[in-house]
């Protein structure tokens, strides 16, 4: 690529962190945890299909993925889950409306629209916890493909089961209509601890690789982590569905498939090319990282790079 990738990222991180320094967006201040951590943090980092890593900012700091981790765990799901057990129950269309609704899932009897809202992640967790050992398998997936060892922040997890009660609702009104299989405690057990995963852009960026690989290991051409189909379709879903109901605004002004999460971070990818990694807490109204949207916005527009 002829583009000097971390001279891009410097020119982002070097435009954008005064900005996050005089707080921009706001905190996701309804989860204790969360409401503590400084809006002035600003990171960006990539990996490129054939290893080469840049970054800039933050880009080492850990902070909670939160609804990133439905990527992930989706993945994890597709790994070893029966494609008819895994959609009979979650859809894969946009919702169209808040990540934490209660309306739409009444209307649609408990079927959640897609599986990175969250009431299809909390079905994609109970499908995970009927299946062994859901939290130590996410750890060891994420772990294994940034080639880091990667925790849970068990204060994290704590504060969002103290405090989740909208999810405490979405689960057992799912449970009413027989679309969790297992206790609603269970479930949301393993959905709490995967929101509460700590990792750094260059650690999600690197992790996220192989769907810029055709489902290959990011760290190991010869290990498949999703196959091609696979990987395709998790783009998809990520470019239709992953930053809530704002994905069309995405998809208009960056068109990348992005997942989003309340931590501040987004992540994006490139296929064939690079997946990257930004982060700054301050969320706007959707719930997506407000300078984390302009920063892909600024290296699309500087590199050219484009699913479109």
């Amino acid at each position: 690529m002829s583009v000097d990738l971390q001279a891009v990222l410097d020119g982002i991180a070097a435009t954008l962190a005064p900005r996050a320094a005089a707080g921009a967006g706001k905190v996701a201040d309804y989860i204790p945890a969360l409401a503590r951590v400084p809006a002035a943090h600003f990171g960006i980092a990539l990996r490129t299909r054939e290893g080469f890593e840049a970054a800039a900012g933050d880009a080492h700091t850990a902070f909670s993925i939160q609804s990133i981790s439905k990527l992930f765990t989706l993945t994890l799901a597709m790994q070893t889950i029966d494609d008819d057990e895994l959609w009979q129950r979650i859809g894969r269309e946009p919702s169209g409306n808040p990540f934490n609704s209660l309306v739409q899932l009444e209307s649609e009897r408990g079927v959640a629209r897609n599986p990175f809202i969250n009431a299809g992640a909390i079905a994609v967790a109970d499908l995970l916890v009927t299946h062994g050992d859901a939290r130590r398998r996410i750890q060891a997936l994420l772990s294994g493909l940034c080639g880091e060892n990667i925790e849970f922040d068990e204060e994290v997890a704590a504060s969002e089961a103290a405090t989740g009660y909208r999810n405490i609702a979405l689960a057992n009104f799912m449970k009413s209509f027989s679309r969790i299989d297992n206790p609603v405690e269970a479930a949301l057990d393993m959905y709490f601890h995967q929101c509460a995963i700590a990792m750094s852009c260059a650690q999600v960026a690197r992790a996220a690789g192989y769907l810029c690989r055709d489902g290959a290991h990011p760290l190991n051409e010869e290990t498949r982590v999703v196959t091609d189909r696979q990987a395709r379709r998790l783009n998809a879903l990520m470019l239709t569905c992953g930053t809530y109901d704002a994905a069309g605004e995405f998809a208009y002004r960056i068109g990348l498939p992005c997942k989003s999460g309340v931590g501040g971070g987004i992540v994006a990818v490139v296929p064939d090319t690079l997946s990257l990694c930004v982060w700054s807490p301050g969320l706007d109204h959707s719930g997506n990282s407000a300078l984390g949207m302009e920063a892909l916005e600024m290296f699309v527009n500087a590199t050219g790079l484009s699913v479109f």
